[in-house]
């Protein structure tokens, strides 16, 4: 659809709409699920929603796939199902990443804590937040709808098209949040922007007791500098 869009202008480019330019601003998002009627969808490559038919139809170009719309009642009312299940990015400081725990219910955010103190609301910010001290604990509080999860905030760039502006990745990876610690650290080792892969990595097993057990996880691998990097004619890792 958003191919289609840009072809419109091909006979007459003076007429065509301006690109639109972000400086702050997150010009997308990419997922690694999706709703199919109720039932949440894991994926096996990236999802990326936006409002710009412009990014839809580079992030196509890029990863694969077609910009589509989606029901929603958010901007980001176009999305792209990627072929691509790692991208390059640019993280330009650790700042760009952020954790905290939340647990959300019918009036919007019900618990916000860092693990340990409360984050918000304010008049409550550094009150014991009364979380168990094992992660376990927290992670079955959790499945129960009784207890916060992790709420990880990415934001990047395309090491492809880092022009096209800033991206963000949100999970509740408990995988992820057991080493961001060690991404952050990764990230903090250099001296400006790093070049990193994002990635959905299937991860399958068989337990002593015989049960198979299959789940995608997130990951993130910082590469080195940025500056140092050449950057792919593709954002896939290799």
């Amino acid at each position: 659809m958003a191919n289609n869009l840009r072809r419109l202008w091909d006979t007459d480019p003076d007429a065509a709409p301006k690109k639109r330019t972000f400086s702050d601003d997150f010009v997308g998002r990419f997922r690694s699920g999706r709703l199919v009627g109720k039932q949440p969808e894991s994926l096996s490559a990236w999802r990326v929603t936006t409002g710009d038919p412009t990014v839809a139809a580079e992030i196509a170009r890029l990863m694969g796939g077609e910009p589509e719309e989606w029901d929603t009642d958010k901007e980001d009312n176009l999305e792209v199902l990627t072929d691509s299940p790692s991208v390059e990015i640019i993280i330009e400081s650790s700042d760009k990443i952020d954790a905290s725990m939340k647990l959300f219910g019918l009036q919007g955010l019900a618990h916000h804590c860092d693990g340990v103190e409360l984050l918000s609301p304010d008049e409550d910010k550094g009150e014991p937040c009364g979380c168990p001290p094992l992660l376990q604990d927290r992670k079955d509080k959790a499945r129960s709808g009784r207890g916060p999860k992790p709420s990880i905030d990415v934001a990047f760039r395309l090491t492809a098209a880092p022009d096209l502006g800033l991206f963000r990745f949100n999970s509740g990876s408990w995988e992820l949040v057991k080493i961001l610690h060690e991404v952050i650290a990764d990230v903090d080792a250099y001296d400006g922007p790093v070049r990193a892969t994002l990635t959905i990595e299937h991860v399958s097993y068989t337990t002593k007791a015989g049960r198979d057990v299959a789940y995608n996880k997130p990951v993130i691998s910082v590469k080195g500098a940025y500056e140092t990097a050449a950057p792919a004619d593709l954002p896939m890792a290799a």
